[in-house]
């Protein structure tokens, strides 16, 4: 699908942030932000420890809000406002502090069938439909995770984990994908493996939002690249034009050397 063709399916933007102020106790952590991510707009946010990566994600989940002004400063799927836990629904968002915040005893069925609801595991409150379970059923295949389903998620490796977690948002279909940091903690087998994944999300038309610091995560179907530092967009465009090694000498504060292959870069020491 082209990309003039997914503007014109999706004219509203996944999201629009205009002039933000966020302030975290002391610290103010973006003053002035702007940045706007097309739906359907595969993207790597990259950026050094503290550029505000963590605090742009809880943005997009509504769990941290700007400073009041005048005019909207962040509307996401079009909305100033909405139902939270809709919104992370149709998000999809993966995170390593939810993977932390996951009871070691649930089983995996539960964390996949999770998704529907946005919740830490299933509780007695929740009513589960048949055509949820036959969901989950059929993203377990996908996944090819099916043996994890009566494993308890404290037993499983930090891949494992992060699978179910995948599985988890994408029982809602949802368009767009939020991953932060998402090979952290894995091995290069496991690694290699989400890796494939991803791109495989991307050629079926679901859109990734990639937050990291780790260049060997970027998948060759990302085309654009906005890096942050010090709360600001410090660049943003075609990732052959900002991942350079002098960009990222620059970014990082340390000499950067760059490999390319396939598709894929990878930062080196010079």
């Amino acid at each position: 699908m082209s990309a003039d063709r997914d503007k014109i399916d999706n004219p509203v933007p996944l999201i629009e942030i205009n002039d933000a102020t966020v302030v975290r106790g002391e610290n103010t952590i973006f003053d002035g932000l702007n940045l706007t991510l097309a739906q359907n707009e595969s993207v790597a946010i990259l950026g050094p420890n503290g550029a505000g990566k963590t605090t742009l994600l809880k943005l997009l989940t509504r769990d941290l809000y700007p400073i009041w002004k005048q005019n909207p400063v962040v509307r996401i799927l079009g909305k100033e406002r909405g139902d939270i836990w809709s919104l992370r629904r149709q998000l999809g968002i993966i995170s390593n502090e939810l993977q932390e915040i996951y009871s070691p005893e649930v089983k995996g069925y539960q964390v996949v069938l999770s998704g529907f609801f946005s919740s830490v595991g299933i509780w007695g409150h929740h009513s589960v439909s048949e055509s949820q379970r036959q969901q989950v059923d059929a993203v377990l295949v996908q996944l090819g995770i099916s043996d994890l389903a009566d494993q308890a998620f404290g037993e499983l490796s930090s891949g494992q984990q992060r699978r179910l977690l995948l599985g988890r948002a994408l029982v809602n279909r949802p368009a767009n994908l939020i991953l932060d940091e998402p090979t952290t903690g894995l091995d290069l087998a496991a690694t290699f493996s989400y890796l494939q994944t991803m791109r495989d999300l991307i050629r079926s038309a679901c859109a990734l939002v990639l937050v990291t610091h780790h260049i060997h995560e970027i998948p060759p179907e990302i085309s654009r690249v906005v890096m942050l530092n010090e709360g600001k967009v410090w660049a943003d465009g075609a990732k052959g034009d900002v991942l350079t090694a002098g960009r990222l000498s620059e970014l990082y504060g340390v000499g950067v050397g760059l490999v390319e292959s396939s598709g894929w870069y990878q930062a080196v020491p010079v």
